[in-house]
């Protein structure tokens, strides 16, 4: 079994607010794993919200992923406490031509009849790209199979929670 890099979409976060079970074990299963889930920081500021549960709720599970280039994050490989040490691709995440392939996607990207293109969730499978091989964990799987499907070799497995 290949070890996967997970990477959280703003879906996982708000069923993780919301205690769906699928997704509260899905996380505490990954409390294993040598690299914490990763959630970028746009999908963060998505589905921040300033109240107390928000608050509350996401204070307890962000402790066991890593928000990468942020300096107040967990580092990303448990074990060890430099960023470039532990994963290049959380260390140097987002280039100027990452977001340049961002934009590239939302125009290629053969989305499903009355759904929106997110940029959001292009940078979701940069990062993850980034990271191959990667899973995303997403209540949007449609979506992100469509932003997957623009990039070749990318080894991503898109769950659905």
């Amino acid at each position: 079994m290949i070890a996967r890099t997970v990477v959280y979409d703003a879906g996982m976060l708000v069923a993780l607010l919301r205690d769906r079970s699928a997704a509260r074990l899905l996380h505490h299963g990954l409390r294993a794993a040598p690299h914490r889930p990763v959630v970028i920081g746009p999908v963060l500021a998505q589905a921040w919200r300033p109240d107390p549960k928000t608050v509350h709720v996401f204070s307890q599970y962000l402790k066991d992923c890593t928000v990468p280039q942020t300096r107040e994050s967990a580092p990303p490989m448990r074990g060890v406490s430099s960023i470039p040490a532990g994963c290049v691709a959380c260390a140097r995440t987002f280039t100027l031509d990452s977001y340049k392939r961002a934009g590239a996607m939302l125009a290629e990207a053969r989305l499903p009849a009355k759904k929106r293109p997110d940029v959001i969730d292009a940078l979701v499978v940069i990062a993850a790209a980034l990271h191959g091989p990667a899973q995303i964990l997403t209540s949007d799987p449609d979506g992100i199979a469509a932003y997957t499907a623009t990039l070749d070799r990318a080894d991503i497995v898109v769950e659905p929670i």
